[in-house]
């Protein structure tokens, strides 16, 4: 059956996949981005790996730059317990790609090439890993199996799976059988994910629950975090700070609504909201919302600051930092789409508020059941919860302290997976011709 899947894959799905790939790229600079970055791929590889010299090589891929950020405490903590390890990180979008081109613990950075069989057999000709990380889902088919035929250990880290999941329809699901299948170790998030991936009734990988390293990466960026002093202290001094974090118009509708009342209720609140994209356009629509209802500044002008109500923040990577000046936290994509990360905020021990749409990920809910989250549908819960947590310091500081146990109590993951990814490593390694 293998072999029907194999060929079908393919010589049916890929050149279909290819196909409507190249068409969406006449109407998306992503996917555009995506093709072009991939010109040259194999030529620019071998000449990283050429001079990666001796050592064990590890291949780390991730879809984007969400679970690079995953990876990143997994790729830290092997570099230093074996520090003649050689890792080759590979992305699969621009985003991550471009974003992480400069990550200086790794040693070979590209894109993954399209998942034709041959382009999978070039890719691991070139790179020879010793074993290979795939983190969370984004698994390759062709590349899975032509790993399994040349022997190279793989895993899935932070591996995650929704019972309700299309992959586990009738038909489908012996596909996907057969891709798990040929992966040595499955290390999931959570109970619930290791029990799905078992519903494949999967032979081969041994199937673990180890939890998620997003947690002792955001316990990681936040102590360096601390570190900076990006505020000048008369602002905040005497404030209440509430910080919004990757809005999008959506959230910011709501948000300034009730902002205009709350501010007359508490003088001494400031806001600092953080827009997902800082585009001039948007910074621009922002400021006329609030003009009449609230006097705002752009971060980029702190020096001239009188008193405004509003800090508009008009850089980008600096987030994570400023949740550690909140009083409470709003995490956006919540009235859009999907909630961001509520790790960053809740790693500071700050009660964070989200919107509706917070489906997409495990930690929100998790968060809200221990107490350190809370969910508000519309402008009066929004406005209701915020008021309570900023006029009662002790309800704030109970949530904020079982915001920071959440996370506290998840760190770990990233050792667990070490323990599973070590003894691939441990023996000597064997010579290579060069690529």
């Amino acid at each position: 059956m293998l072999a029907i899947w194999r060929s079908l894959y393919s010589f049916v799905a890929i050149p279909l996949l290819w196909m409507v790939i190249r068409f969406l790229g006449l109407f998306h600079a992503k996917v555009r981005r995506g093709i072009a970055g991939r010109k040259g791929l194999f030529d620019n590889l071998q000449q990283q790996v050429s001079r990666l010299g001796a050592g064990r090589r590890v291949w780390v891929h991730s879809s984007s730059m969400g679970e690079f950020e995953q990876a990143k405490p997994i790729i830290a903590s092997l570099k230093q317990r074996m520090p003649g390890v050689k890792v080759v990180v590979t992305f699969f979008s621009p985003s991550g790609y471009e974003n992480s081109k400069k990550y200086q613990l790794a040693d070979v950075i590209s894109y993954i090439p399209f998942d034709t069989r041959r382009d999978a057999q070039k890719f691991l000709d070139i790179v020879q890993p010793d074993v290979a990380v795939m983190v969370r889902y984004d698994i390759w088919p062709n590349h899975i199996w032509e790993l399994r035929r040349r022997g190279i250990p793989t895993l899935i880290a932070n591996a995650t799976m929704r019972r309700q999941t299309e992959r586990r329809i009738p038909f489908v699901s012996n596909f996907h059988k057969h891709v798990y299948d040929a992966i040595d170790v499955i290390l999931t998030v959570s109970k619930a994910d290791a029990d799905t991936f078992r519903l494949f009734g999967l032979t081969r990988p041994l199937v673990e629950v180890i939890g998620d390293t997003r947690f002792d990466q955001v316990k990681i960026r936040s102590l360096e975090a601390r570190k900076h002093s990006i505020i000048p202290a008369p602002v905040l001094l005497g404030r209440k700070v509430f910080v919004v974090g990757s809005s999008w118009p959506e959230d910011e509708e709501v948000i300034l609504s009730v902002f205009t009342d709350l501010g007359r209720i508490i003088p001494d609140i400031l806001m600092i909201i953080v827009p997902h994209e800082p585009t001039l356009r948007h910074l621009e629509d922002l400021e006329a919302q609030m003009q009449g209802q609230a006097s705002s500044i752009r971060f980029s002008a702190l020096n001239e600051y009188h008193g405004e109500q509003i800090i508009i923040v008009d850089s980008i990577g600096i987030l994570l930092t400023l949740y550690s000046y909140a009083h409470v936290a709003f995490i956006g994509g919540s009235f859009k789409q999907n909630v961001h990360n509520v790790l960053e905020a809740a790693v500071y021990g700050i009660p964070v508020l989200f919107g509706p749409k917070h489906r997409n990920s495990q930690e929100p809910l998790m968060l809200v059941d221990k107490g350190g989250g809370f969910i508000v549908n519309d402008a009066r819960e929004l406005e209701q919860t915020l008021r309570n947590l900023l006029e009662d310091e002790t309800a704030r500081r109970t949530a904020g302290g079982r915001a920071a146990r959440f996370v506290e109590a998840h760190v770990g993951a990233t050792d667990r997976v070490l323990a599973h990814l070590e003894p691939f490593l441990t023996s000597p390694p064997t010579s290579r011709p060069q690529p």
